[in-house]
Formats: C-alpha cells, structure tokens, sequence
C-alpha cells in the first residue's frame, strides 16, 4: 500500500493496483480509516448509531421477556404467544425477536415439561435347555425368472443352534422340494 502512495501521483491508482494484484476498493477504504482515526475493520459513518433504528429498548426487552416468562405463556413457544397477544391487541414485537431476546439469555429451548424415560434395558434370553428359546426368520430370495421369488422359512432352537424346522415357498405357490409347506403361504 505504501509503494501505491508512493507512486499515486505519477501514475493512475487503477494500474497500480492491478499490477500490484492489490484490490482499489481495499486501498481506498484503508485510507479512508487512517484519515478518520479508525482502527476497527467496520467503517463506520459520523453519526450513524451502531445499532438498529427500531430496536427494541432494554426496558421494552425486559417486557417481553417477563411476559415469556409468565405462567400464562412459560410453556408456550413465541410462535403461539404472538398470535394470542394479537387476538389481545397487543404487539409488543415480531416472533424473530422474541426469539432472539430469548436466545441471548439461552432459553431457546423445549418450553414445556418433558418427560425423561427410564433407561430400557434389553431383554436376554437365557436358555440352559433345547425348546426353551426359538427364534425365526424369513427371507426373500429372487428366483430364477423375472417377478418369481422365493420365500424361506428358517426356525432355530438357541441352545442347540440345530435347525427345527424349514420351508420353502415360491411367489407363484410352489414349493422347491414339490411338497406342499407345514403351513399356509403368507
């Protein structure tokens, strides 16, 4: 930027910054912060206020807070305590900024009571004996033509892990072996 001030009189700031590879708009706002006295990055205008216009007051602020904080609307989200206060006639601000002043106190959260659940332990089967645990399975198979698939039942005892029981069925209701199954197709 120095070598730019440097030159800026000899040479237009346009082909300096471009051969420099170095931005117009970042040179001319540098020099406009060092010429006002400003060390922050934000430019800021003589006069103009930091903040919004129309922003709520710290006394408006706390209003709405109390109101959220009421035990009419304690377990209400902004989204229905503003139409209630509407049918009121009463607008005290938008649902974004009850939101927001919600947000600053880190209240933004589930208004209502939630229930917490019991920690649900798994059941365990324990068999020490063959029938005492059976567990099934059925699966689906494709099959040799287009749209035909295979059904296979499969029924284990546990303990043992010996197959008790299987069949097979087919979508068109024939089974592999020619036999009929041990129960109805599903």
């Amino acid at each position: 930027m120095n070598l730019i001030q440097q030159h800026r009189k000899d040479t237009p700031v346009l082909p300096l910054c471009e051969a420099l590879g170095f931005p117009r708009a970042t040179l001319y706002r540098r020099a406009r912060k060092v010429s006002s006295g400003l060390s922050s990055s934000r430019s800021v205008r003589p006069g103009c206020p930091l903040g919004p216009a129309l922003a709520l007051s710290e006394p408006q602020r706390q209003e709405v807070l109390d109101l959220l904080h009421s035990e009419r609307f304690q377990d209400l989200p902004p989204t229905q305590v503003y139409p209630i206060l509407l049918d009121e006639g009463r607008y005290l601000c938008s649902v974004r900024t009850m939101y927001r002043i919600l947000a600053q106190r880190n209240e933004v959260r589930e208004r209502r009571p939630v229930a917490s659940h019991p920690v649900y332990a798994k059941p365990e089967l324990l068999a020490t004996a063959p029938n005492q645990v059976w567990s099934w399975d059925i699966t689906k198979l494709k099959g040799p033509v287009t749209w035909t698939y295979f059904y296979l039942y499969v029924i284990l005892d546990l303990p043992t892990g010996r197959q008790a029981s299987s069949a097979g069925t087919s979508s068109a209701g024939w089974s592999p072996s020619g036999s009929p199954p041990p129960w109805p197709n599903a």
